[in-house]
């Protein structure tokens, strides 16, 4: 780890951290908190679905609108322009254009497209955090940040190998940051998947545990693969991606970097909170490698 101990974190001229974790847990309040305490954030969600995904997802919303008359006589007169306002904290254009597969009546996707573009966004998450390294630079360079967090995805996890080495995504990042796992308990767990109910939405899956879970929904609800509803499917799911995900979370903390509690990361108000709430995070596991 670039810090080891609390000393070295606190001595340092530059604080770089990557926050990972399941979604919902506070990465992003944390970043934005630390944006506004003059910290430069880099939202890897942003970039896969600006950089990597804009025109993917551009031209969905184009597909879309060419079913419309009066549209697709203004598209192809070059009368209109449609484009996404992804934004850090509207991140919808890029799950939208993930989708969910099924029924299309329901809004699904036929499983093969719905694998296609799952496909892409694994390579564009890849390439978003393999770039990290390259605006921590920029944000110095360019705009004088000192202090850089890089906001990752929850699905971080499933695009990496925490267990090797020799792993191109993490020697990356490790090498130029700090990995700061925010750690869910049971109970929060049980209320992320509460929320997810209430509001199920598109996610990134590792392609062998998808296919397992959806060949695995189909013979248990009997249901032909353009007859399941979409929001039911990734329902079920969800939990079963969670815990899926807890071991890998927890190998990359171990690893590569440490952890911190979500009970604790959400009592942080300032940058000064985090900075104190990392030192000891260090402290801590100098004590159990002593």
């Amino acid at each position: 780890m670039i810090y080891e101990t609390k000393a070295e974190w606190n001595d340092a001229a530059h604080k770089r951290v990557v926050l990972f974790g399941m979604s919902g847990l506070g990465k992003t309040r944390i970043s934005s908190i630390l944006r506004d305490g003059g910290w430069f954030h880099y939202s890897v969600d942003y970039r896969i679905g600006t950089r990597y995904m804009g025109e993917a997802i551009a031209d969905n919303f184009k597909r879309e609108a060419m079913k419309v008359p009066l549209l697709r006589e203004l598209l192809l007169t070059d009368s209109v322009r449609i484009a996404s306002n992804i934004t850090f904290d509207n991140l919808a254009p890029l799950s939208t254009y993930l989708g969910k597969p099924g029924d299309p009546a329901q809004g699904g996707l036929p499983f093969d497209e719905y694998r296609r573009r799952q496909a892409q966004h694994r390579e564009a998450e890849i390439a978003a955090l393999i770039d990290t390294p390259h605006f921590v630079d920029r944000a110095l360079d360019l705009y004088g940040y000192r202090n850089f967090v890089c906001d990752s995805g929850g699905s971080i996890c499933e695009v990496v190998n925490p267990e090797s080495r020799a792993d191109p995504v993490l020697s990356v990042l490790s090498r130029h940051l700090l990995l700061v796992w925010i750690e869910g308990s049971e109970a929060h767990t049980a209320d992320l998947i509460r929320r997810f109910d209430r509001a199920p939405k598109p996610m990134y899956y590792r392609p062998e545990f998808l296919l397992e879970a959806w060949n695995a929904y189909l013979s248990e609800s009997g249901r032909m693969p353009g007859a399941v509803d979409p929001d039911a499917f990734v329902r079920w799911t969800y939990a079963r991606a969670l815990a899926h995900r807890q071991p890998r979370y927890a190998a990359m903390a171990a690893n590569w970097g440490l952890k911190v509690a979500a009970d604790d990361v959400a009592r942080v108000q300032t940058p000064e909170d985090f900075g104190a709430l990392i030192g000891e995070a260090l402290d801590k596991r100098a004590s159990r490698a002593a």
